[in-house]
């Protein structure tokens, strides 16, 4: 959510060069924000002594860049601390709430202070909000250098950004704050006296302090909303420090990091095939339980599996697409939460499965041959012969019916000439395949020497 300041869009006054104190009555995470680079935690590849951003400052200078990162590890506050100066103008917008007609107005107000001699810095919230119109009406603007944009996204920028945008800015890469980090930003919360907890007089054990950087899941904004509600509840029962109940009652159900549309809706999906293929049923049961937890959709697992049961186990075990298949149209039919069950028996079966990705492979072989021999001619006894003409001119001569021989098997070569004896389709040894290999070995042998 952007905060209060970004909702104001067009303040009256120039900012502060410095940001400026919240007020004692804002929530603590807002009171918190660090006010200098020094004071942030968990980035020090961004902003550590000889790194990028902290580069940047020293020198006075400040391109267009994205902010990426997830929820609550600073990213509004660090976009702050970059545009302070005194020679610089800071507007911020929330692409939540603003609109193209905003975006030209902010434009307008940076020519304003272009004959001024200040520079803007146009700050955009949730800049994967705006659409590509919105984005577009930007461009321009960035590309002459009338604002500076820093845009803050919790998205992919390369699935979010139109690429003339992007490719006018640098992106860096916000990490979610360790438990370490948080731990350490609710314990100086809760004994700093100016901004923070101090004057409660409650105070936090370490275990404490590391269960609810736990609990806030790399969200800074999350942690310290945890601890203030902790520290109040204490504070209300007389006792003197936060207490299990305290935190329990505060933090609730510890929400899952998972957003089904985006970047962590390919990550855990990835994770979970990869868990099947390394044949680790544990693992992926844990990232299909993440993914359902998370709200995904119960018949885009079940058709991974379907394509997983075909791609990685393949021959190695035909029952493996059978099941899958089957698996999908259950979780069809019957929906959550009694679909989770096939979900787990297909999950289970296909990570514990042999593995093949025999089949697949043998594809790529035959496609790279086909692009690289072009229309090669059919041969003359494969071809269809429904005209009398077509008869005449050999189409269909030579062609042995398998079905007419005693083992149902023909030896003759069924590609063209220049394709010849290449073997494209290599089974391995593991499971069923073993067997297909044993019995295309023979074919291939009598293939070879007819």
């Amino acid at each position: 959510m952007a905060d209060e300041e970004s909702l104001e869009l067009f303040p009256s006054e120039p900012r502060p060069p410095r940001p400026a104190p919240a007020a004692a009555g804002a929530p603590l995470a807002e009171r918190m924000r660090p006010r200098s680079l020094d004071d942030v935690r968990g980035q020090d590849h961004l902003v550590g002594p000889g790194a990028p951003l902290r580069a940047l400052v020293d020198v006075g200078e400040l391109p267009s860049l994205i902010l990426w990162g997830p929820p609550g590890v600073g990213k509004t506050t660090l976009a702050r601390l970059l545009a302070a100066g005194d020679d610089v103008e800071f507007v911020a917008l929330s692409a939540v709430l603003a609109g193209v007609k905003d975006v030209r107005a902010a434009i307008d107000r940076a020519r304003t202070a272009a004959r001024a001699g200040r520079r803007t810095v146009l700050f955009i919230d949730e800049l994967h909000r705006f659409n590509r119109a919105q984005q577009d009406a930007l461009l321009p603007h960035v590309e002459a250098g009338t604002v500076t944009l820093v845009g803050a996204t919790t998205e992919n920028p390369s699935f979010q950004v139109v690429a003339p945008l992007l490719s006018r800015c640098r992106v860096y890469t916000l990490r979610s704050l360790g438990d370490d980090d948080l731990a350490s930003l609710v314990r100086h919360a809760v004994s700093d006296s100016e901004r923070g907890l101090g004057a409660a007089g409650v105070g936090l054990t370490e275990e404490a302090a590391r269960t609810i950087g736990a609990a806030a899941d790399g969200d800074a904004r999350r942690a310290l909303g945890i601890v203030e509600t902790a520290v109040a509840l204490a504070k209300r029962a007389s006792r003197d420090e936060v207490g299990e109940d305290d935190l329990r009652e505060a933090a609730g159900r510890r929400a899952l990091l998972y957003d089904r549309d985006r970047e962590q809706h390919y990550d855990v999906i990835s994770a979970f095939i990869k868990s099947l293929r390394a044949s680790d049923p544990d693992a992926a049961l844990y990232w299909m339980a993440r993914m359902l937890e998370g709200g995904e959709d119960p018949l885009f697992i079940a058709r991974r599996l379907v394509i997983f049961a075909s791609e990685d186990v393949g021959n190695a075990d035909p029952q493996a697409l059978g099941l899958a298949t089957s698996t999908f149209l259950a979780v069809e039919r019957i929906g959550l939460p009694e679909g989770r069950i096939p979900l787990a028996q297909c999950t289970t079966f296909l990570a514990c499965a042999p593995k093949s990705n025999a089949s697949l492979t043998a594809l790529g072989r035959a496609t790279a041959a086909a692009r690289e021999g072009g229309s090669l001619p059919v041969p003359m006894h494969l071809r269809n012969a429904p005209t009398p003409l077509m008869k005449e001119l050999g189409y269909g001569a030579g062609y042995d019916y398998p079905h007419a021989t005693p083992d149902a098997f023909v030896p003759a070569l069924n590609v063209p000439d220049e394709i010849g004896e290449t073997r494209f389709y290599e089974p391995t040894d593991r499971g069923a395949e073993g067997r297909i290999r044993a019995g295309l070995d023979a074919w291939r042998k009598r293939r070879s020497e007819s």
